[in-house]
């Protein structure tokens, strides 16, 4: 294990910042759309069961059909495993932008009427300030998924540290296999940990808005 660490310290580090790389974009990106969508869906009530019953079918379909799918499109690569990871994203996002956001205190929402506030002005200082807990749990999520799910990338040329697991299985090197795992959950690790920081800090900041 520390043999082979030594020997090949490069490639894995190199593998861990594709990975890195394209965890940060595909969320990015997620997060974008995810975003514009959610802000539509909550202006126009009639399309959200139909919207995220849509995204939970498409979240249903295996990863290694959808990159097919695109490669006719985007080619082999990391733009088709950044555009694959970031619409696999959209489900869980949009899920828990609207969970936060709808599932807030009625009681809460009549007094915020009865001020006379928008619904823009209620969407803003009382919706949003409440919903941060579901929102970052809905991105903490997706974050993980898209670690976990961007090792497949190593099948289209994406890089990261799939091509690592990968060559562990094709070779049967245990310690390939056991580095590319432990990595993943390292990453993964520190990912949620930032995400949380990001949460704690924002607290206050929502609060006092």
């Amino acid at each position: 294990m520390i043999a082979y660490f030594k020997a090949d310290a490069d490639k894995l580090v190199q593998a861990s910042l594709e990975h890195v790389q394209l965890t940060v974009s595909a969320l990015f990106f997620a997060l974008v759309f995810a975003f514009i969508l959610t802000g539509l869906l909550y202006f126009l009530p009639k399309l959200r069961e139909v919207s995220v019953y849509i995204l939970s079918l498409f979240y249903a379909v295996p990863s290694f059909a959808l990159f097919a799918l695109l490669i006719p499109v985007t080619g082999l690569g990391k733009t088709t495993a950044i555009v694959a990871l970031a619409a696999y994203a959209q489900y869980i996002l949009v899920r828990s932008f609207l969970a936060g956001l709808l599932e807030v205190d009625p009681s809460l929402i009549e007094a915020a009427q009865g001020m006379g506030m928008t619904k823009g002005q209620i969407l803003r200082k009382i919706r949003l300030p409440l919903a941060v807990p579901a929102i970052m749990s809905g991105i903490r999520l997706a974050a993980t998924s898209i670690i976990m799910i961007a090792t497949i990338g190593a099948t289209i040329q994406a890089g990261g540290l799939g091509t690592i697991l990968f060559d562990g299985l094709r070779t049967n090197s245990i310690p390939k296999l056991v580095w590319g795992i432990i990595l993943s959950i390292a990453i993964t690790l520190w990912v949620n940990l930032f995400l949380y920081l990001i949460e704690e800090i924002c607290k206050p900041e929502m609060s006092r808005s």
